[in-house]
């Protein structure tokens, strides 16, 4: 197919940087001109999902701050050096900000303030207070450390003191709106289809985000920020469903991987905006804004085949396939060879055996039931340790977004060393793998005396490492688990169980005051236990994706029987009622 796009330059462009994204240009050698097309459009949205995600970073930052004096200032007096200006007081102060500033009015009034309060003191300013002065609130606002950050949420509304609680709620809300998001709008896209959620998250994305950004009341504010997390992760569970569902077989785990990529890359774009940009609502335009040129494309964006497909609406679907072959210069796919169907029957009759999803549907059996709570399992372990572990020196030190760039950095390689395992063992065998080394270097870190340092690092940096390549795998990986009728449905719920993941993770970093190592404790045991079951998981390396679960069954049955052999082709003997099989290996997800 390559050779018929040499007259498209922008084509070529598209082709060689998601090649070079993986460094396997030959594992992309299947992909078509639409599925290119396709893939850049969603992987691209992605990108913002990752911003929106970290990019409230800046906006719960509390800086330095004290109580604002009740009148205009002639000098600050800190540890008996005095200064002019209230950006020179900020750098004599110690980090743990135990001390006070001294203010001299121009009247002649001396007053100490602390971060909530201020005294008005009797004695002169270099003498010591009696500590019998009256103490008054901050009725004239505050004073903020403006050397990081010009303006942030909490500077805006004064979240500080007896307000703090509404900036320790930004966080826990909005990943609260990303854990329903997630089952909310997996739950429709198996229901009404792929391309309206992708429509309906896409817009709300940008349109959440401005509006969060020129509100000025803090509880609409909180709810934008809350109906912005809910359409970011649907349309991060959505998106990587309906990729999937467009790229074959042999592209499947090289464009899936990437998916995750791009998401990388929306860390990397928070972590420059906020280094240059230090108001946090223009900081915040900047990142809604990245969403816009998504808008423009997505409305072309056609509806899934496969879902088109299980849903009985045979028309639409052999329609579609036609323009895919247009685009990629391929001969017509024709559905009634393919997979026996008959057109002529009215559009969106499906059989009697089919039925809405329904979260049940993934405890169908026994064995999908034990499929489900590992892959749950797997899911809660990885958000668990990435925001316990790999998080955690984002919030220490100076420089959060340097941090920042480096933990997202570190992840792009850890999807492309897991791309080449998993190619070469399967799914099984390579979640299995990086979850065990996940529990290795967490009981290296656990075993190292803490005056080895670099070690430490070390055995940490490893343990980032592989917590972002099962944390690509596993998306890959529950798509490919569940055919297409709970196919979003699995999706959203397990990002659910992830949520969940993130918003105990503090948790284990609360109790590190009391052992430091009981994040890696928990993680390390999580993984392990992770591991062990998904050894129990059956195996999707160059499976096709199964549209119903009597497919699933099939396939599955096939593979057992062709002892360590793929699934077979639909020349191979065996696979006449494989509809599947057929469909992708004629041309469809090619």
């Amino acid at each position: 197919m390559l050779g018929q796009t040499h007259g498209d330059p922008w084509y070529l462009l598209m082709f060689f940087f998601l090649a070079y994204n993986t460094g396997r240009i030959t594992s992309f050698s299947s992909l078509c001109r639409f599925q290119v097309f396709i893939y850049f459009i969603c992987a691209f949205q992605n990108m913002s999902c990752g911003i929106h995600y970290m990019g409230s970073m800046i906006l719960v930052v509390a800086p330095e701050h004290a109580c604002k004096p009740p009148g205009n200032v002639s000098k600050f007096v800190v540890h008996n050096t005095s200064v002019a200006k209230l950006e020179d007081v900020w750098a004599l102060m110690s980090p743990d900000h135990k001390e006070h500033i001294t203010a001299e009015l121009q009247n002649g009034e001396v007053w100490d303030l602390s971060r909530c309060g201020r005294v008005r003191r009797d004695s002169p300013l270099h003498a010591a207070n009696s500590g019998s002065e009256p103490h008054f609130p901050c009725s004239d606002g505050y004073v903020y450390d403006q050397r990081q950050w010009k303006s942030t949420v909490v500077t805006k509304w004064n979240l500080i003191c007896d307000q703090k609680l509404f900036a320790k709620l930004i966080q826990p809300i909005f990943m609260f709106g990303v854990l329903l998001g997630a089952i909310i709008f997996g739950y429709f896209s198996d229901k009404k289809g792929r391309q309206v959620v992708l429509w309906f998250t896409s817009t709300g994305i940008f349109l959440f985000g401005i509006l969060s950004t020129f509100t000025f009341d803090y509880y609409i504010f909180m709810i934008a920020r809350f109906f912005l997390a809910m359409v970011t992760s649907g349309y991060l569970v959505v998106g990587f469903v309906y990729v999937t569902e467009f790229v074959g077989r042999k592209s499947r785990t090289w464009t899936s991987m990437n998916m995750n990529s791009f998401f990388v890359f929306g860390l990397i774009v928070v972590a420059f905006t906020g280094y240059f940009v230090k108001t946090w609502w223009l900081y915040q335009v900047i990142l809604s804004s990245v969403t816009f040129p998504f808008i423009l494309y997505c409305w072309v964006l056609p509806e899934s085949p496969f879902w088109l497909i299980s849903e009985g609406r045979y028309k639409e679907a052999q329609q579609l396939i036609d323009v895919m072959a247009h685009w990629n210069g391929t001969s017509r796919c024709d559905l009634c060879e393919v997979l026996s169907l008959d057109l002529s029957a009215p559009v969106g009759s499906k059989s009697a055996a089919t039925k809405k999803p329904n979260i049940l549907d993934l405890f169908y059996s026994w064995k999908v039931t034990s499929g489900t709570l590992t892959i749950w399992l797997v899911w809660f372990t990885v958000s668990f340790g990435f925001y316990s572990l790999s998080m955690k020196p984002i919030h220490s030190g100076d420089s959060v977004y340097i941090n920042l760039f480096l933990v997202a950095v570190l992840e792009i390689p850890g999807y492309i060393f897991t791309s080449v395992l998993i190619n070469k063992v399967g799914r099984r065998i390579g979640q299995a793998f990086c979850l065990f080394c996940i529990a290795l270097f967490c009981t290296i870190i656990i075993a190292i005396p803490q005056r080895y340092y670099f070690g430490v690092i070390a055995a940490t940096i490893f343990a980032r490492f592989f917590i972002g390549s099962t944390f690509g795998l596993v998306y890959l990986y529950t798509a490919e688990l569940y055919p297409t009728v709970v196919r979003s449905l699995a999706m959203g719920t397990s990002n659910m169980v992830c949520r969940v993941g993130s918003i105990l993770a503090p948790v284990a970093l609360y109790l590190s005051s009391t052992w430091i190592f009981m994040p890696q404790l928990s993680l390390g045991i999580l993984s392990f236990l992770g591991g062990v079951f998904s050894m129990t998981l059956p195996e999707t390396n160059r499976k096709p994706l199964a549209t119903t679960w009597e497919e699933m069954a099939l396939l599955e049955s096939e593979h057992q029987s062709t002892s360590s052999k793929a699934v077979p082709t639909a020349n191979e003997p065996g696979v006449e009622n494989t509809e599947v099989v057929k469909l992708e290996d004629s041309g469809l997800g090619e």
